[in-house]
């Protein structure tokens, strides 16, 4: 069976790049042919330049993206990576219709936790385009009742995390080494860890918090840090996946305070590395994080209620090594080994 993957590269940091290399790595493996066409395709090296003017860059990357969706002709099964609102027209919508009319089956993989509200408000922005797949595939049983209650049936077919890319190690006792590893955007609330973490360093002065993503609150999130004393706060912008596994073994704590999202690869990643997780609970992080076994759950929007909880895993090391290695044993569940006859049998059609 020949796979066509529509998604973005690696040149784009993010859990649906990670998803689709990961994804293409396993499905070649399993003897599958894959054509990955990514979402973003890389310009000539003379119009690079184009890349820092948002409205050119949109029109080049599509005369770019558009006619590579005439490979589609060569595949069976063609599998779409989507995102929300205008990544979902201008990447999602038209490899929809280029599958349609090449006569494909077409596999829609939405990972959006916006999925809510851009099922509720976009109209016929999003549901004509919904109809053109003959299945939506989601990661979490979250994203599958959304589109349950939007009148789309959907198979759940969780995230793929690879295991040995991570060295899991016991943290006995936990240092105060806290690892967020989360984009600068608004929904993931990064200002409230670093808010938490001031909290904490007034208890644990050596405390340091390290900051892996980039994105459009980098410099109020700086600012905000500078405002606190920034002492033991690095932010490393944009880290290459390559580089990722050597951070979560640097670190002895991970921090996630998002208020929209489905179901994160940082927080399974942390899981596969051995990291005691302080998270919030919003969409399929409720279902991975259940405080007092996997982790710590902590309120929305609430830095005192997140300083607390990292406090907590510092001083009862035997709680937080129990509440680890029982997520590492659940992460088991996230392997291409686990996942890939439900993937085969989504290409196949066979009911899930």
């Amino acid at each position: 069976m020949r796979i066509a993957v529509v998604a973005p590269s690696l040149d784009i940091v993010g859990g649906q790049s990670i998803q689709a290399h990961a994804l293409c790595a396993g499905l070649r493996q399993a003897g599958y042919e894959v054509d990955f066409i990514p979402i973003n395709p890389r310009f000539p090296r003379g119009l690079r330049w184009v890349r820092r003017w948002p409205y050119a860059r949109t029109v080049l990357n599509q005369s770019l993206y558009v006619p590579s969706l005439r490979r589609l002709r060569a595949a069976d099964v063609v599998h779409v990576f989507s995102a929300s609102y205008w990544s979902f027209l201008i990447a999602v919508a038209p490899a929809l219709l280029a599958a349609r009319r090449f006569g494909k089956r077409i596999l829609l993989n939405y990972h959006s936790g916006e999925a809510e509200d851009h099922l509720a408000r976009w109209g016929a922005l999003v549901h004509p385009w919904l109809a053109l797949a003959h299945e939506i595939v989601v990661p979490s049983e979250y994203l599958r009742a959304v589109f349950v209650r939007h009148g789309y049936p959907a198979r759940a077919v969780p995230n793929i995390v690879d295991t040995t890319r991570f060295t899991y190690r016991d943290r006995m006792p936990p240092r105060a080494r806290f690892l967020s590893a989360r984009n600068l955007e608004p929904y993931y609330r990064v200002d409230v860890t670093v808010d938490a973490f001031a909290l904490v360093r007034e208890r644990f002065p050596e405390a340091t918090l390290t900051i892996a993503g980039d994105g459009s609150e980098r410099a109020r999130l700086t600012r905000r840090a500078a405002t606190l004393g920034d002492r033991g706060i690095r932010f490393l912008g944009r880290v290459n996946p390559a580089d990722m596994p050597a951070l979560y073994a640097a670190a002895d704590v991970f921090v996630n305070a998002s208020i929209v999202d489905n179901q994160p690869l940082s927080v399974l990643e942390a899981f596969a590395a051995g990291l005691p997780v302080v998270s919030t609970a919003t969409g399929d992080i409720a279902a991975l994080v259940r405080d007092g076994e996997t982790g710590l759950v902590v309120p929305p929007e609430d830095p005192a209620a997140t300083a607390k909880a990292l406090a907590v895993i510092l001083e009862y090391p035997v709680r937080a090594l129990r509440m680890a290695r029982q997520a590492r044993s659940e992460v088991e569940a996230y392997t291409w080994a686990r996942l890939r006859e439900q993937w085969a049998a989504a290409y196949a059609g066979v009911a899930a």
